[in-house]
């Protein structure tokens, strides 16, 4: 008699049929569960760049990728990005110029990718499990959607934003950066894992390109502000008019179209909005 196979192996079975029979149709949540936070604090197995240069997007976006380009060398890029100290990766015809960070199950960028057809835009998420589910979503949809270029601007990877954005992405690159609904951390001593703070602003100003905007949203009034706060006190923001947030498009899809946002609507929550604008810097 066959013992019953446990819910863990399921799982993986179904992602590695998922892998070796190709990804036509949209995954199931229920095969990529996984705990809804993760220690930013803790060592993860992580792939990261030695620097933006060495990052290899091609993978990510295939459709936009380019011949390569070796300024030192014509040895072929490795795949592995830690270890590709002396190798410079096949380039993109167009740059990453919007990031959503801890992008959850992809609803933003699914709900983007038709808006903002001509951008790239990039899904970073810390939970191996989910940033799993993202990739095959994105798989699937752009095998459902052949004979358009449907899709193919949106690429998710699996990052811990805290520790390794500027490996990313150089300084001016970005034009938005979505922080939406992230993790409250509500005990004191966790305050300090919060995604918004003092250090992490000056790098996503490094990150940003002047005009560029910082898209927040919260259904955790205290964390709202406590996001104000720090946003508003560094230098290089400016919070943007209620006005001028409303007429921006992006703000009415972040609003609804993230998987946590559609939980907040059902619960009959509050959602808090704020965009902050990336300033010029000023003269030496």
């Amino acid at each position: 008699m066959t013992e019953p196979v446990n819910k863990k192996q399921k799982r993986a079975d179904y992602r590695q049929a998922q892998k070796e029979n190709g990804i036509s149709e949209l995954p199931r949540k229920r095969f990529y569960r996984q705990r809804a936070h993760a220690n930013v604090f803790s060592d993860h197995k992580l792939e990261y760049p030695k620097t933006p240069d060495h990052m290899d997007w091609s993978t990510y976006f295939p459709a936009f990728a380019t011949t390569t380009d070796s300024p030192s060398t014509s040895q072929p890029a490795e795949t592995s990005l830690v270890n590709a100290a002396d190798t410079y990766p096949k380039k993109l015809s167009k740059e990453v110029e919007v990031v959503d960070i801890g992008c959850g199950f992809g609803g933003l960028l699914v709900a983007l990718a038709p808006v903002l057809p001509d951008t790239l835009l990039l899904g970073m998420e810390i939970r191996s499990s989910v940033a799993e589910y993202v990739q095959h979503r994105i798989a699937a949809l752009r095998t459902q959607n052949p004979d358009t270029n449907l899709y193919q601007n949106i690429g998710c990877l699996r990052a811990n934003t805290m520790k390794f954005l500027p490996n990313f992405f150089r300084k001016g690159q970005l034009t938005k950066v979505f922080i939406c609904f992230p993790d409250p951390h509500f005990k004191h001593r966790k305050h300090k894992a919060r995604i918004v703070s003092t250090t992490l602003n000056s790098e996503y100003a490094y990150a940003l390109r002047p005009g560029g905007i910082v898209y927040t949203i919260t259904d955790v009034e205290d964390l709202h502000y406590w996001m104000v706060q720090h946003l508003e006190a560094h230098p290089s923001f400016q919070r943007i008019s209620e006005e001028e947030q409303d007429a921006d498009p992006c703000v009415e899809i972040m609003r609804t179209a993230t998987e946590e946002s559609k939980k907040v609507e059902r619960n009959k929550g509050q959602k808090f909005i704020a965009l902050f604008r990336r300033l010029e810097d000023p003269p030496w």
